[in-house]
């Protein structure tokens, strides 16, 4: 029909929003059913397992408050559901939760990118060029750098000891275990425990950490696409480019320093031998060292685990020793009988502290660092009880509820009483694994 010179056409947009309206439909039937599909495999997968019952949609995440008592419930539930038991974090994502050590031999015994998140050959290749870097000839030098970043840090609390001002003890601790790992495993003095502000590498840290624990509590975040164009996605990559940057740094740093060195001999002229020597000098039977990539995950885990778990247990090991004060002086009478007048602790003193180091033990026991960790197992795997998990589950190992289960110790949880009573099983050996 013309009009006024122009041809009118016939109206279409009407259709067009009832197609995509349909398309629409179909992707969300069709991802619904692929959700209980999901579902369904992996209820089945688990049916061996009673658990604590969930939410349909949210699963068990609901019940984690956030407080500081979410490891205890995960305590309570272990003595509902003897050795293992399932924790739902959504509709389809589901994780196996073990805490008890019978469980976590059959999981260690099997096999399962850093040292920390490897996979398979990759995993037994870079754990072999990696293993000359934990020879006790190669910490004996540590304990003196180790000692010099401590008493930085204890000069700073000398002036805090003189005022009435009150300041967070593990932003200290974290600090000088960052300063440790750069001087013993990467050769690197830093300012960080001196310079003024936050260390922009453990805000990154800390960031990461509380995004990788959210992104798991919220459902939708399981979604790559929907986590990466969310405001918390955004946060998590310049977070990581922080931490990678400041990885890149050390690297950059120290391939500088040895641009020079055409063997390994020429860097052995130094006092010793540190972690990121060993990466870099590392070579397999072929000859291949390891890549960039490579290079630089090795180098994040370290940095990471290396800093963040020791400065967590130093801090709670002070918390311990702050709420028994006569086993606190006991530690303290023992470390000034060794030192004989020192102001530095050496490799040699180490084995004259033995109470110390027991109540040090006991307090790992009661916070460990690192509160679990966790599996995707690659094939089959049979308990001794015979229950069985096909390949592909996630499986989570409970240090903390396996260090606080009653059928392993018999003083599982803290006191006065059983503080003493648990360093006494120490001694004799009574953990009843």
């Amino acid at each position: 029909m013309e009009l006024g010179g122009f041809v009118r056409y016939p109206l279409v947009w009407p259709h067009i929003h009832q197609l995509l309206a349909a398309l629409c439909l179909v992707a969300a039937v069709y991802k619904l059913t692929t959700v209980l599909l999901k579902r369904k495999a992996v209820v089945q997968s688990l049916e061996a397992f009673p658990g604590p019952p969930g939410h349909l949609l949210f699963g068990n995440v609901l019940e984690f408050k956030q407080d500081g008592t979410d490891l205890f419930k995960s305590i309570k539930w272990g003595k509902r559901y003897p050795y293992a038991f399932p924790l739902w974090f959504g509709p389809t994502t589901c994780i196996l939760n073990i805490h008890h050590p019978d469980y976590v031999k059959t999981i260690l015994s099997s096999t399962g990118n850093g040292l920390l998140v490897s996979k398979g050959q990759k995993w037994f290749r870079h754990r072999r060029l990696l293993t000359p870097g934990f020879h006790y000839d190669v910490l004996k030098p540590y304990v003196k750098l180790m000692s010099e970043s401590a008493k930085t840090m204890l000069d700073k609390w000398e002036r805090y000891a003189k005022t009435n001002e009150t300041f967070e003890l593990f932003e200290h601790i974290s600090l000088m275990t960052l300063d440790s790992i750069l001087k013993c495993a990467f050769s690197c003095s830093s300012n960080c425990q001196t310079e003024g502000g936050t260390n922009a590498y453990i805000k990154a840290i800390y960031e990461l950490s509380n995004l990788i624990n959210f992104r798991m509590r919220t459902f939708p975040y399981h979604s790559d696409l929907i986590f990466h164009l969310s405001p918390h996605g955004f946060r998590y990559r310049r977070a990581c480019k922080v931490a990678h940057s400041h990885t890149y740094k050390v690297i950059k740093k120290r391939k500088e320093a040895l641009k020079e060195a055409t063997e390994l001999s020429r860097s052995q002229t130094k006092r010793y031998l540190d972690f990121l020597d060993i990466l870099l000098f590392a070579r397999d039977e072929q000859q291949q060292g390891l890549s960039d990539e490579d290079l630089r995950a090795e180098v994040d885990t370290f940095m990471f685990e290396g800093h963040d778990t020791t400065a967590s247990g130093l801090s709670f090991i002070l918390y311990c020793l702050a709420c028994h004060p006569e086993h606190q002086k006991l530690c303290r009478d023992e470390v000034c009988e060794a030192l004989q007048g020192k102001d530095t602790m050496e490799w040699e003193d180490l084995n004259k502290i033995p109470y110390t180091t027991m109540c040090i033990k006991e307090s790992l026991r009661l916070y460990p660092p690192v509160p679990g960790i966790s599996r995707q197992i690659t094939k089959p795997i049979t308990f001794f009880d015979g229950r069985t998990l096909p390949a592909g589950s996630v499986i989570g190992v409970s240090v903390f509820g396996i260090h606080r289960n009653s059928t392993v110790w018999e003083n599982p949880d803290v006191s006065h009483k059983e503080f003493t009573m648990n360093i006494t099983e120490l001694v004799i050996g009574k953990c009843k694994c």
